[in-house]
């Protein structure tokens, strides 16, 4: 039975992130708002809903491994083997205000977590946790991240010069309909993932922290993968990446803050390693955006690599 649930949660998926991608990036047109700032809010948030709601559920029922595990291990997909495959299916170009602003906020939201996850590492091993005021920290940065991105919309807009699209309130209902449905779809094909691909793991008899590194991380992070994947075959190429960094940033800072918040996380050492991971890769892509301002097909390979890699590493080290 998880078997078939799994392969009905990846038809959703694969569904839903087609729908989804169009309905987003009409709707953008409509707004006169950048498909770039789009895939940083309205796709990253919507396709980080699973990510949220297994490290939330998973911190309520004291299962820290797993609520940490699958946040560090699905910004490290989402980056590696995310934005390798999108990129050799299609070249992603990189804005300048990326380069500047969006993947330095990134490191900046990755740091944090460091200096958090660096303290209970220094310490003691046993009851050292990931507080509650670490957790509210991790979201007021998010506030302030959203403050700033409502702010760019906002001079986006203003600074547009092109006539305004007109659009008919069927149109309207038309797309939102369809990008509601896509995130539906993207949502609870993503959670049948999780939970089937969690049972046959546990069957299979791998331990929490792996399977949250691994299985869950992986899980969760399938509509990342297959909404910047349909982005980039439809050459929304701004969609995609948005997505993938908006995604990383939402998944630190508002998935972990909250998870904090809710219920104190104890930290197991081992996840150390895997920050610097995150950390290393990052300073990667964004040296691989500043060569001429796109991610190319051989970078793409490069990242695409280094999951794997990482993932035989972390499954030897288990």
């Amino acid at each position: 039975m998880s078997y078939l649930l799994l392969i009905i949660g990846f038809a959703l998926l694969i569904a839903g992130a087609n729908f989804f991608v169009d309905g987003a990036s009409k709707i953008a047109g409509f707004l006169k708002i950048s498909p770039l700032l789009v895939g940083l809010t309205i796709v990253a948030f919507g396709t980080s809903s699973p990510e949220a709601t297994v490290s939330i559920l998973a911190a309520l029922d004291g299962n820290a491994d797993v609520a940490i595990g699958n946040v560090v291990g699905s910004n490290i997909f989402n980056i590696t083997l995310v934005v390798g495959i999108t990129a050799m299916i299609f070249p992603l170009k990189v804005d300048s205000t990326t380069i500047r602003k969006e993947i330095p906020f990134t490191l900046l939201a990755t740091a944090a977590l460091m200096i958090f996850i660096s303290d209970t590492y220094l310490d003691s091993i046993g009851s050292n946790v990931v507080s509650r005021s670490d957790g509210l920290v991790l979201l007021l940065i998010f506030a302030v991240f959203m403050y700033y991105l409502f702010e760019v919309a906002r001079e986006s807009r203003s600074s547009t010069q092109a006539d305004p699209i007109k659009t008919s309130a069927g149109q309207w209902t038309k797309q939102s309909l369809l990008t509601i449905a896509g995130l539906a779809a993207i949502i609870f094909g993503g959670n049948l993932v999780v939970r089937s691909s969690t049972e046959i793991a546990y069957s299979l008899g791998m331990s929490e922290t792996l399977v949250g590194l691994t299985i869950v991380a992986i899980g969760t992070s399938l509509p990342e993968l297959v909404t910047s994947v349909a982005a980039a075959i439809k050459k929304e190429s701004e969609i995609a990446l948005g997505n993938i960094v908006g995604s990383n940033i939402f998944n630190i800072l508002f998935v972990l803050g909250a998870s904090a918040a809710i219920s104190p996380l104890p930290v197991d050492p081992k996840i150390f390693i895997d920050i610097t991971i995150l950390i290393l890769i990052t300073f990667v892509l964004l040296i691989f955006s500043r060569s001429h301002y796109a991610v190319g097909k051989y970078e793409g390979g490069f990242l695409a690599a280094s999951y794997i890699m990482y993932l035989i590493y972390i499954i030897m080290r288990n």
